[in-house]
């Protein structure tokens, strides 16, 4: 909706207007968000709300979280180019043609500026829209991480595809535009598929997952300290049915007390200190991995009490 309205209010396209249907589509978004929203807010006794809206989008915004992003003001302003460096990564192999692509679009904006024949084009006006919007609203938010400006590819991957058509159909010659889109998409599902199912093994949720999984009842709560990575979530919610609750070093100990069978993950020293003694029912499960998205090596416990 931002979009719509920068692109009608940049190019003065009131009559635009009265081709939405904004009413009948917010009550039909809200009607659709509803149908998955209200019991997801039911089953997490309304903290789908307060921590995925509340924490991870508010919160994200405003502050550094878990690391990533700016710990003080001067390094927060360093940092407003993140995601016009970390494109021309993530955007391969697509982004050694973006320097062409703004040469393309300069020329055609001064085109439009000297050439009175040349109006522009409304279509390369809505695709820079939506993708600015997405660039200028994860440059301002704190917490900076590579794929959050991903909503913006399908604008950007459009916007490229169709210059570059327009340029081979000018020059009258072919494209090489599908046979290396083709191979391009071949190689990233290789990797996809590949990749991943080789390098989990070294992932530190995955070994403790391995680990304990003959020990995992479907009942079971589980709690996290000093490691809350979504990989955690995605193996272990696979076999219960607990929420993964964060917790710090002081709430450790009480939460393993309280009733109900339950495990919680820590670091492998963290573990030695809290739970030096631990019943003789309880179970330790001490593994050493890869923590990619913090880039090091951590040693973690998975401490399970199964009655």
């Amino acid at each position: 909706m931002l979009t719509v309205a920068v692109v009608i209010i940049y190019g003065r396209k009131w009559k635009l207007l009265g081709h939405f249907k904004f009413v009948r589509g917010i009550l039909l978004m809200l009607v659709v968000v509803a149908l998955w929203g209200i019991p997801a807010l039911i089953q997490t006794r309304g903290e789908f709300f307060t921590v995925g809206i509340g924490r991870h989008v508010v919160g994200r915004s405003l502050m550094s979280m878990e690391g990533h992003g700016a710990s003080s003001f001067a390094m927060y302003v360093l940092l407003l180019p993140f995601y016009f460096v970390t494109l021309f990564i993530s955007f391969v192999p697509w982004a050694i043609k973006l320097p062409w692509l703004i040469r393309n679009l300069w020329r055609n904006r001064q085109a439009a500026v000297d050439g009175p024949g040349y109006s522009g084009s409304p279509l390369d006006v809505y695709l820079l829209s939506g993708i600015a919007v997405v660039f200028v609203i994860f440059t301002l938010v704190s917490t900076k991480l590579p794929h959050y400006t991903l909503p913006a590819f399908p604008l950007l991957a459009l916007l490229l595809a169709r210059h570059w058509h327009h340029r081979a159909a000018a020059e009258r010659r072919s494209s090489s535009f599908t046979r290396i889109a083709v191979a391009t998409a071949c190689v990233w599902i290789t990797i996809a598929l590949a990749v991943p199912a080789m390098a989990a093994r070294f992932f530190p949720a995955y070994q403790l997952f391995q680990a304990a999984r003959a020990s995992l009842q479907p009942k079971m709560q589980f709690a996290a300290v000093e490691f809350q990575e979504p990989s955690l979530v995605w193996y272990f919610r696979s076999r219960v049915e607990g929420f993964l609750t964060p917790l710090n070093k002081r709430r450790a100990s009480e939460f393993m007390n309280a009733s109900e069978p339950r495990f919680i993950v820590l670091p492998t020293r963290l573990a030695g200190e809290l739970f030096a003694n631990p019943p003789p029912s309880w179970q330790l499960f001490p593994v050493s991995g890869f923590n990619i998205t913090k880039g090091k090596r951590v040693d973690l416990t998975l401490v399970l009490k199964p009655e």
